[in-house]
């Protein structure tokens, strides 16, 4: 009989910051489950901090919208030939497993590489397929071995679609149940316990700090205008440079606070966040902090996103909810005028803020419970054994 230790090689691959976070968990899950799995493949600090072998920085993949793709495409096609290489039959470091963290982009090419290559491949966090390009189903259902996704109306209509498919529950649980919130941040950054704070959270990509990251300091800089008392923190995401931020900055608005600390410690020291759309969003809602949402993209961007978006919304807090529980502001909506009055409302208007406290909290009962990554790494043993 096949020893559970044997050793097995595990080629991951993850795109960006929240994958890199999501596949750095499922690692350790992993690991305790089968001590003998080795990971190597593309990913980010936290994947090597969890011990995989980084053999391609995430930093080249890492981009959204159609027109930001284009300038990195030859560097995505470098990569992905070079993994479609690994996976050769009779090649040194074919691997035993294919696993791909969201970013289906590049990854449903590489599961149609690993079939014809004989790997098998489970895809962890599905493709938003209910929101935009219900045409990758079929692609899904030829290539992928098992599919675990993370939403729970997902499993029922992947499964439909002829993919095997496993609801896990959702990562961002399993980080928020395991996350220390440091009480003492405030002071330790240096802020006035008696002044509010406000988070401006401006994203993981380049691309959105070249669109969205100017109107939210606009935004920001109008709102201490009107109440001097306020204070400002971003945390920023370990793909992104202090200075990338600082570029945009202008002398006139100094005070603002960037650091590099858990995102759950610094949204609790929060009265309000101004957050653009991702998995972000979803974290300040287990937090329980009171948000709006900005998204701006490059026109053309934008214009295909609108005609190939199915569903009314763009936040996760308000896709899990099935209704609007943050305000949203799109492109043109996304401006300081508006920006600037949702946020002096969540902070003076005490009915709203109670309101959507409670709503956040009613999409934290939504997605379930912790375990996702312990589950995740189930279904992987049970494919490489």
């Amino acid at each position: 009989m096949t020893q559970r230790t044997e050793h097995r090689r595990v080629l991951i691959v993850a795109g960006e910051a929240s994958g890199d976070l999501h596949a750095a968990n499922l690692i350790r899950a992993a690991r305790e489950l089968a001590p003998g799995l080795s990971f190597f493949g593309v990913g980010g600090d936290w994947m090597r901090a969890a011990g995989c072998d980084i053999r391609i920085p995430m930093e080249s993949l890492s981009v959204m919208g159609v027109v930001e793709v284009l300038g990195r495409l030859p560097a995505i096609r470098r990569v992905y030939r070079d993994l479609c290489r690994m996976m050769q039959p009779g090649g040194d470091e074919r691997p035993d497993l294919l696993v791909l963290v969201d970013y289906p982009g590049m990854n449903l090419k590489l599961a149609r590489a690993a079939r014809r290559a004989g790997v098998p491949v489970l895809y962890y966090i599905a493709p938003k397929v209910w929101a935009s390009r219900p045409g990758r189903m079929k692609t899904m259902a030829r290539c992928i071995d098992q599919l675990a996704v993370i939403f729970p109306f997902e499993e029922e209509l992947f499964n439909a679609a002829g993919i095997r498919t496993a609801y896990v529950g959702n990562p961002l649980l399993d980080e928020f149940s395991g996350s220390v919130r440091d009480a003492g941040l405030g002071g330790r950054l240096g802020f006035d316990p008696q002044r509010p704070i406000v988070g401006l959270l401006p994203g993981s990509r380049r691309s959105e700090i070249r669109y969205c990251w100017p109107t939210m300091v606009e935004a920001a800089r109008a709102l201490k205008d009107e109440r001097p008392e306020l204070q400002f923190v971003v945390p920023l995401a370990p793909s992104l440079s202090e200075d990338l931020l600082r570029e945009k900055l202008t002398p006139a608005f100094p005070d603002l606070m960037i650091c590099r600390e858990d995102i759950y410690s610094v949204a609790g020291i929060c009265s309000a966040i101004l957050s653009v759309s991702g998995t972000v969003t979803l974290q300040v809602a287990l937090a329980g902090i009171p948000m709006t949402v900005i998204y701006k993209a490059s026109s053309l961007t934008y214009a295909l996103a609108r005609r190939l978006i199915r569903i009314p919304y763009v936040s996760l807090p308000n896709i899990v909810a099935g209704r609007q529980v943050v305000a949203e502001y799109l492109q043109d909506e996304a401006n300081v005028e508006n920006l600037l009055a949702e946020l002096k409302r969540l902070l003076s208007d005490g009915s709203c803020r109670d309101a959507m406290i409670n709503d956040l909290a009613e999409v934290r009962r939504l997605l379930g419970e912790p375990g996702c990554s312990r589950k995740v790494a189930a279904l992987l043993k049970e494919m490489v054994y």
